[in-house]
């Protein structure tokens, strides 16, 4: 196995991964982004693109960043790449196996920078502002403007043709897209995939993958993190609620506590003590009454 040399993965966009993925797995993704990508012997070729197959790479490919990398190189397959797939191949790539893109040297994770861009929602032809009312809901002061809640939509022409969108070609007048901004990943994932079900249309993430699920817009990884981080909060918050209750003092508490056994000991104890001054009590004479 032999290592890619840094100066010639930098020639085309390229996804550093902290392991060497399975060929078909790799497939399977590339094919989000193109559904008619396929194999051809270790490569993935897609539209306009050669995905070559997982290379050891030195680790200074990202800068000391991932310990191991495997560097997965996008190259242009014939002319270049139209509205930059190659390079929105290898981030979406770099995102959703975990790992780095390295693009013209520079080194960058995928996984940042999620609030300044969602997902989106294609659409073969441009929705009137009914058909959009079920789901978002219009801004006064601009017509291409809505919200759903804390989630900010905008309708705008789709630039270039995604070929994850190719099945809408045929009966595209005008493509649109859908763009869904906002902090929780899930929440617009989720009201991506209820409106392409609604308008009949095909949601992506913001490098134009189509997505499955609402956790498709997450980083790997990124959700356990978030559980981690809860529970150690919830656990520092019972901690300190713990510290800051006021001690209860020891006697006080024993006196509070009912003792079953003691106390039918004491009933038993005055039984007896009133048997005995019964007995001492002598009889009274009806002679001297």
């Amino acid at each position: 196995m032999g290592w890619m040399a840094k100066r010639r993965l930098r020639t085309g966009p390229t996804a550093a991964l902290p392991a060497k993925p399975d060929p078909r797995e790799l497939l399977r993704i590339v094919q989000l982004a193109d559904p008619n990508a396929r194999l051809d012997g270790d490569d993935v070729v897609a539209v306009d693109v050669r995905v070559h197959a997982p290379v050891e790479a030195d680790k200074d490919l990202t800068g000391g960043e991932l310990a191991e990398a495997w560097a997965v190189r996008v190259a242009a397959d014939g002319p270049l790449p139209l509205d930059f797939f190659d390079r929105y191949l290898a981030e979406g790539l770099a995102f959703r196996l975990g790992g780095l893109a390295v693009c013209r040297g520079e080194v960058s994770d995928p996984a940042d920078g999620g609030a300044e861009s969602g997902p989106a929602v294609i659409l073969p032809v441009r929705p009137s502002a009914e058909e959009l009312e079920p789901l978002l809901q219009q801004d006064e002061e601009d017509e291409f403007t809505f919200t759903a809640g804390e989630i900010r939509a905008a309708l705008v022409p789709q630039k270039g043709q995604p070929p994850a969108v190719q099945e809408l070609l045929p009966f595209a007048t005008e493509l649109t897209a859908i763009e869904l901004r906002g902090d929780d990943q899930v929440k617009l994932g989720a009201l991506a995939l209820e409106l392409s079900e609604a308008l009949n249309g095909i949601p992506v993430d913001r490098w134009r993958f189509r997505i499955d699920a609402p956790e498709d817009l997450v980083a790997p990884g990124t959700e356990d993190a978030a559980e981690e981080a809860a529970a150690e909060e919830a656990a520092a918050e019972e901690v300190a609620a713990e510290e800051a209750a006021p001690e209860e003092d020891p006697v006080e508490e024993a006196a509070a506590q009912e003792d079953p056994a003691g106390e039918d000991a004491a009933k038993e104890d005055a039984a007896k003590k009133g048997a005995v001054e019964e007995k001492a009590v002598p009889p009274t004479d009806p002679a001297t009454e």
